[in-house]
């Protein structure tokens, strides 16, 4: 499998915070994020894994630098001050254009290995007419979630800013997709959508045939709070 990694954010929340060092390199375990992030994909088999990280750090341009030793030129690291998030994910898809799938997740996106693998199975296995593949998740601690609806057979009908009765998943924050769906996204960006909520939406609107694949916990570093917190959950110590 292929893989891609949005390390460009600046941490703006955790520096206001008192976290001094760039969100990328924010340890959990002893470990910074982005070596946890890369040490899991290196495990499942990526093939290649290609990172954006803004101009801003150069303490994390550095750090994979170091890096691309031992991925044997599997890692290509982009350098690049980007508007949005969403651009980011741009530059990233950009990338892999070439790749038959590929999955694309951010730095901040804290699971555990095995239920990750659960669904890098999947995705690979899934057939040719399904387009996409969604990591979702039931537990919701983020401030604004994107709310995921699912019909029978987890495959996406809409996804939705608020809650229904009913409601259940939320996005995980881990995007399976084929080329094909690097069009729709060009496409976004040249009518200026900004958010990544908006170019899910698009990928539906567009017809493409989405899944939904349910990971467990799924949780994201946002504040300096939550590094404990993810911190307790992977060492075991705080219940699903």
């Amino acid at each position: 499998m292929n893989f891609g990694i949005i390390a460009a954010g600046d941490g703006s929340r955790l520096a206001g915070e008192g976290v001094e060092k760039p969100k990328p390199l924010v340890e959990l375990c002893g470990v910074p994020m982005i070596g946890r992030l890369l040490g899991i994909l290196d495990r499942v088999g990526a093939e290649r894994i290609a990172v954006i990280v803004n101009g801003r750090m150069p303490e994390v341009a550095l750090y994979l630098e170091e890096q691309t030793r031992r991925f044997a030129g599997r890692l290509t690291v982009t350098v690049k001050n980007t508007p949005s998030s969403m651009h980011s994910f741009h530059e990233i898809c950009g990338s892999l254009r070439d790749c038959k799938k590929y999955v694309v997740t951010t730095v901040d996106t804290i699971f555990r290995e095995e239920d990750f693998l659960r669904y890098i199975e999947a995705w690979e296995q899934a057939p040719a007419e399904v387009d996409g593949m969604m990591a979702v998740t039931a537990y919701v601690d983020d401030e604004k979630p994107l709310w995921v609806e699912t019909g029978e057979g987890m495959d996406i009908v809409a996804f939705r800013d608020t809650p229904w009765s009913g409601a259940k998943y939320v996005s995980g924050g881990i995007y399976g997709l084929r080329p094909e769906a690097a069009v729709v996204l060009d496409d976004c960006v040249e009518q200026g959508v900004s958010r990544m909520r908006n170019y899910q939406r698009a990928l539906v609107s567009s017809g493409q045939r989405l899944f939904a694949f349910d990971m467990g916990r799924i949780m994201d570093v946002d504040h300096a709070s939550d590094i404990k917190k993810a911190e307790l959950w992977l060492e075991s110590k705080l219940p699903e």
